[in-house]
């Protein structure tokens, strides 16, 4: 009769014994790989927060731009600009402030969303203007939304600032 031998130092795995390690992830690699991900999107996110800004500010010297543009639109129809207490407004609505355009284009000169900056702030108009003192000054106060050396103006740059 054959004797079957047992090893004595080996247990099957799950009974008794030392715990066996099974396949997969501890707390510890996890960990460690969330820290590594969340080091790469911070210096990712710095990255990208630079070109959105810089977007923005391209953003609003379009804006400015077309401004201009409807203004001048405005001042070929009723041979004026809107005054100051009038504002940009003016170029989305006909004002029945004095002097009311003669000539207002039923569609407007711009929509209502083309006066508001990238930041949601309506940009300034002061006419006639302290850097254009024959026509008009528009300008956005920036991302600080503070006048100062950030804003965004229609008068040459060495001036600003």
């Amino acid at each position: 009769m054959e004797h079957e031998t047992t090893d004595r130092n080996t247990t099957p795995p799950g009974r008794g014994g030392s715990p066996t390690r099974q396949a997969g992830f501890t707390l510890i690699e996890i960990m460690a790989v969330v820290v590594i991900m969340g080091m790469l999107m911070a210096t990712l996110a710095v990255g990208i927060n630079g070109q959105i800004q810089k977007a923005r500010v391209n953003t609003a010297r379009t804006k400015i731009v077309r401004i201009e543009q409807a203004l001048e639109f405005y001042q070929m129809d009723n041979a004026r600009f809107p005054t100051a207490d009038q504002g940009l407004e003016a170029l989305v609505t006909k004002t029945s402030t004095p002097p009311v355009p003669r000539a207002f284009n039923p569609g407007g000169y711009l929509k209502e969303d083309g006066l508001k900056d990238p930041w949601g702030e309506p940009f300034r108009y002061r006419i006639p203007g302290t850097h254009n003192p024959h026509s008009f000054d528009i300008w956005s106060l920036g991302p600080d939304g503070v006048e100062g050396n950030d804003d965004i103006t229609n008068w040459s740059e060495s001036e600003n600032g």
